[in-house]
């Protein structure tokens, strides 16, 4: 089976319509690992184009944000009037089904987690030492997670706990060979790693192949969006410059 992995939307429609353009023909099913809405100015839009899809997904942060779940005081400012017009914005139908998601997911020889396999949620793998940590909070080779908006695997080396960083290589697949392995698929809807274009990726789950992949998409038609319903400039801004 061939899985288009893809994470933190953050109701960017635009995008998330040019990831599935671009990823036509090559999956048939989705692993999302959260964060569909925040931020962004389509959170009906692309939950309903999510649901329409086969596919499983869990809950990120925002997701809880906009139902009421977290204390969004202990978001920053621009990120908090985001999470306030997004749950104002929710129809019932989309809220219940953002209630019902789950924080982890483990299928064959995959953990899936938004942030990290020891905190689901709100952890963010950022480093090569906070990877190391995470290994002993899943038992299977592998691990996906989102929260970070930033590209990356993090490979055990070693029994030691060694880990390293390995930056992707987009659109050229790799063989997952046997080391235990934490990878982000980066952002779909706000990428922060000084690259704007959407990111994602396709796993092969028989043969254990994953690519890494970005698709640029129409900043600007999202950016008008965004400031018609008022969004903070700021968050309108960093989408055109990746961070």
């Amino acid at each position: 089976m061939r899985v288009l992995i893809i994470s933190d939307i953050h109701a960017n429609l635009t995008a998330f319509q040019a990831v599935l353009k671009d990823a036509e023909g090559d999956w048939e099913y989705v692993w999302c690992l959260g964060d569909v809405v925040g931020y962004g100015p389509d959170p009906n839009e692309s939950v309903e184009l999510l649901r329409s899809m086969p596919h499983l997904c869990l809950a990120g942060n925002h997701d809880w944000a906009a139902l009421g779940r977290l204390d969004i005081r202990t978001f920053n400012p621009d990120a908090r009037k985001a999470v306030n017009w997004t749950r104002d914005t929710l129809t019932p139908e989309n809220l219940d089904y953002l209630d019902a998601l789950p924080t982890t997911f483990v299928i064959g020889d995959y953990t899936l987690a938004h942030g990290s396999p020891r905190e689901p949620v709100w952890e963010y793998i950022l480093e090569p030492i906070i990877a190391a940590l995470n290994f002993a909070h899943f038992e299977t080779p592998f691990c996906l997670v989102g929260h970070t908006h930033q590209p990356v695997t993090y490979e055990l080396m070693n029994e030691g706990g060694d880990t390293e960083a390995v930056m992707p290589v987009y659109r050229q697949e790799r063989l997952l060979n046997g080391k235990r392995q934490i990878i982000n698929p980066g952002s779909v809807g706000q990428p922060r790693d000084a690259n704007p274009d959407a990111a994602y990726a396709i796993l092969d789950v028989e043969a254990n192949i994953f690519e890494h992949r970005r698709i640029a998409y129409d900043i600007p038609a999202v950016q008008a969006r965004m400031r018609k319903v008022d969004m903070p400039e700021r968050l309108v801004t960093r989408l055109e410059h990746g961070w």
